[in-house]
């Protein structure tokens, strides 16, 4: 499979996991899903009363300079990892 098939593969199976990961683990996933799907952060950080929004800007800020590919590598590895646990 390509890269691209890969990702979005990854991307429908990470929804299937039977239990919550953690936020840090989610922030993670969504940061580099935003990365490897928009590129480089292109909005205005969140007002600091928006925390959750503040701290998804962050995660994702915080991946500027990426290459959507790197990122869509890194969120597969994330994803696997995350459904390993879930088979335990």
């Amino acid at each position: 499979m390509s890269l691209d098939e890969n990702f979005t593969k990854a991307s429908e199976d990470v929804k299937k996991l039977s239990y919550k990961p953690s936020n840090a683990s989610l922030l993670e996933l969504y940061s580099l899903y935003k990365q490897a799907t928009v590129g480089d952060c292109d909005t205005d950080r969140p007002n600091v009363w928006e925390f959750e929004k503040k701290a998804k800007w962050d995660a994702w800020n915080k991946l500027k300079g990426m290459s959507q590919d790197t990122a869509k590598e890194n969120y597969i590895t994330k994803a696997n990892e995350l459904m390993k646990a879930d088979e335990k």
